[in-house]
């Protein structure tokens, strides 16, 4: 009521109130901004992971899942929705309205640059962009004839506006401005029908655009496809090419005549070669690859071939064309059933070797260095195998395997009793200047890995089987009976074997790997990476397999530009000796007897002729152990959708220790060992 009353009492006041009012809204509608198609940003950002040769399955374990969990954490997030196909993965971030688009792309870049460390080391950097920018981009050119319909718009507005400010002068004079106010109103009526045309014009046009931009965006990604694919699809079947392209240099300070280091060939202090250093360069590591996979029901198939050129053919030298030959690195066929069950077959990594993830194939943890032959203290072998694995829900899995054996035999002071093979047969495809034992069964390997959460650990067994023809006529006891020296020949067998376990923990959001290797048993020495003998002999002609440990320490640094690795391993075969009580002399025989004459492990002596013959050195030198150091670093001068392009240096220090033997006065012993310093390079393309 007390306004009511105000209001009546000041007639004035409250008009002039209004008329302010008025005014200020005028002029406020005036300067307010106003557009038929305001410019709106989407908040969704888009990111893309391509993982060549990778499955649906894989793409979602190894890629997105570990990106998924980094972007949790971001602010402002709405929902994430994640897309996995055959060689690449697709994550779009939804985020709440209101926010900062950049802002935005750079915590979800941030995101992923913190997940890196957690991805497989040869999947290429994702890509991070704001979604729907193609379509933005399309519709910015058709933006301008718009801009123009709302000029037009606008100017029909201030016509509207004065019509309605002489209507309002009309008003003074009632019965000479009716005429113009009913005009000015048909041309109110007439002016607001052409604009409401006008904006449903505008409207068709913004939909034409969108469906354009769409249409022009999803043409845009299929060319894209075409010109870079990340497979060749072909009768059904995912093609998969890979591989690197390699120039890399070796140099020695002892002299061995290697590309690959042979680290039970270091040389001995008094070998002519040991006072002379050496370069090599070459191309022979680069490797093609090829995975071929196809789904069927209940389980996907797949075929894998990888090749290199660190073989050498009759013909290949170092004179002029460097020509050296290709051979079979890998090459086997794989069914992984939908129920966890995996069954592969061919020539393989040895499944004593470490893996990464689970038992799976093509994860194998191999030290990173140039040096193909890799480390000492590294447990491997590439031979043909058949296996089956389980996986039991991602945590814990089992698998056996068959694989092809093979004896390396080292032994001193024999007689010529025994046999267990002899070289291969051209006729028969094998290498006749090649020795192969004739093998009675083959190695059988168990092996489990568990992965509770934080790191991955494994534990398993080898079983060898080990036989030999045994002649004791060609040096009798006394008392035997001998028709001639085959007379009462007969095979022998015995059983080596050993136990290993592998553990790799990755810290500091995976940017650290902590790795400890052990491998200890009877007769496994060739599955080292000094290539250790597996057996020796005994007097009587029997086969005796040799103690033998490897281990390694792995340390690792993971960065998206650098990779930096430090390893430390050992190599350790046993010594295994008797006295021949046959023979009259009753020296020792076997492996590492401290009988055996080392004296001349220290003196050179004159080479024969020709140039390339340096002196023989007469010296048992029985290895005892090798032990080697490697620090070493791989550059990404490049690492996208276009391939990685890497360099890195590799350091090495390798001691070979030989068990004591008698010295050139009697009495003495002397335990030789062998030194070593090696430098590695390499610059590599890999494909994308």
């Amino acid at each position: 009521m007390w306004l009511t009353a105000f209001c009546l009492r000041n007639p004035i006041a409250v008009t002039l109130f209004y008329v302010f009012a008025g005014v200020v809204g005028l002029v406020a509608f005036q300067s307010m901004g106003r557009s038929i198609l305001p410019p709106i940003a989407f908040p969704v950002v888009a990111i893309g992971a391509p993982y060549a040769g990778a499955g649906p399955d894989e793409i979602e374990r190894l890629v997105v899942e570990p990106i998924e969990e980094k972007l949790d954490a971001i602010p402002d997030l709405d929902r994430i929705s994640a897309f996995a196909q055959n060689g690449i993965g697709r994550i779009v971030v939804r985020f709440r309205y209101g926010g900062s688009l950049e802002t935005d792309r750079s915590n979800v870049q941030q995101a992923v640059d913190a997940a890196r460390a957690n991805l497989p080391a040869d999947l290429l950097a994702p890509s991070v962009s704001e979604q729907l920018s193609t379509m933005k981009q399309a519709i910015d050119a058709q933006q301008q004839s718009i801009r123009q319909l709302s000029d037009l718009v606008q100017s029909r507005d201030q016509k509207i506006q004065q019509l309605e400010q002489r209507l309002d002068q009309s008003q003074a004079a009632a019965a000479q401005a009716q005429n113009k106010a009913d005009s000015a109103a048909a041309q109110t009526a007439e002016d607001q029908q052409t604009v409401m045309a006008l904006k449903s014009d505008v409207t068709d046009l913004r939909t034409t655009a969108t469906n354009s931009a769409m249409s022009l965006q999803e043409t845009q990604k299929k060319v894209g496809d075409l010109e870079s694919p990340l497979a060749i699809h072909f009768k059904g079947v995912t093609l998969t090419p890979g591989g690197f392209l390699a120039g890399e240099s070796v140099y020695r300070t002892r002299a061995l005549g290697a590309d690959a280091t042979p680290f039970n060939s270091i040389n001995m202090p008094g070998a002519g070669q040991n006072q002379m250093s050496e370069f090599f360069g070459s191309g022979r590591q680069s490797q093609i690859n090829m995975r071929i996979t196809g789904k069927i029901p209940d389980a996907t198939l797949t075929g894998y071939y990888e090749a290199d050129f660190l073989s050498a053919g009759v013909t290949s030298n170092n004179n002029q064309t460097d020509s050296y030959t290709l051979r079979q690195r890998q090459a086997w066929a794989q069914a992984a059933v939908d129920n966890g069950w995996t069954f592969t077959g061919g020539q393989m990594w040895t499944l004593a070797t470490e893996t990464r993830k689970g038992l799976d194939n093509l994860t194998e943890a191999r030290p990173m260095t140039i040096d193909p032959n890799y480390n000492v203290g590294f447990s491997f072998s590439r031979q043909w195998g058949v296996r089956a694995t389980k996986n039991f829900n991602n945590h814990f899995w089992l698998g056996a395997s068959l694989e092809n054996p093979q004896i390396i035999f080292a032994s001193t002071g024999n007689a010529n009793n025994f046999a267990f093979g002899g070289p291969g047969v051209g006729a028969g495809l094998y290498n006749s200047t090649a020795n192969y034992s004739f093998n009675s069964m083959p190695d059988f390997i168990l092996k489990a890995a568990y992965e509770p959460g934080f790191g991955h650990y494994e534990v398993f067994g080898i079983l060898s089987r080990f036989r030999d023809r045994v002649y004791p006529c060609v040096e009798p006891a006394e008392g035997a009976v001998c028709a001639t020296t085959a007379s009462g020949a007969y095979n022998a067998s015995t059983t080596g074997g050993g136990l290993g376990a592998n553990a790799r923990i990755s810290t500091y959001n995976k940017h650290v790997d902590f790795g400890l290797h052990f491998l200890f048993g009877n007769g496994i020495g060739r599955y080292s990476a000094s290539g250790l003998p597996d057996v020796t002999a005994n007097a009587n002609g029997t086969l005796a397999p040799l103690r033998t440990y490897q281990g390694l320490a792995t340390l690792e640094w993971h960065g998206p530009k650098l990779d930096v690795y430090l390893y430390g391993g050992e190599d350790y075969v046993g010594r295994r000796w008797q006295t021949d009580l046959n023979n009259a002399k009753l020296p020792p025989v076997g492996y590492g007897a401290p009988g055996f004459n080392d004296s001349n492990c220290y003196a050179e002596t004159a080479p024969g002729s020709g140039g390339y013959a340096f002196g023989p050195l007469t010296c048992s030198g029985n290895t005892q152990s090798t032990i080697e150091g490697t620090f070493g670093f791989w550059y990404k001068m490049y690492n996208g959708p276009k391939g990685r392009m890497q360099v890195g240096p590799q350091y090495s220090y390798v001691v070979r220790n030989a068990w004591a033997g008698s010295g050139a006065t009697a009495g003495t012993y002397v335990d030789p060992h062998g030194i070593d310093n090696i430098i590695f390079t390499s610059f590599r393309y890999y494909l994308p």
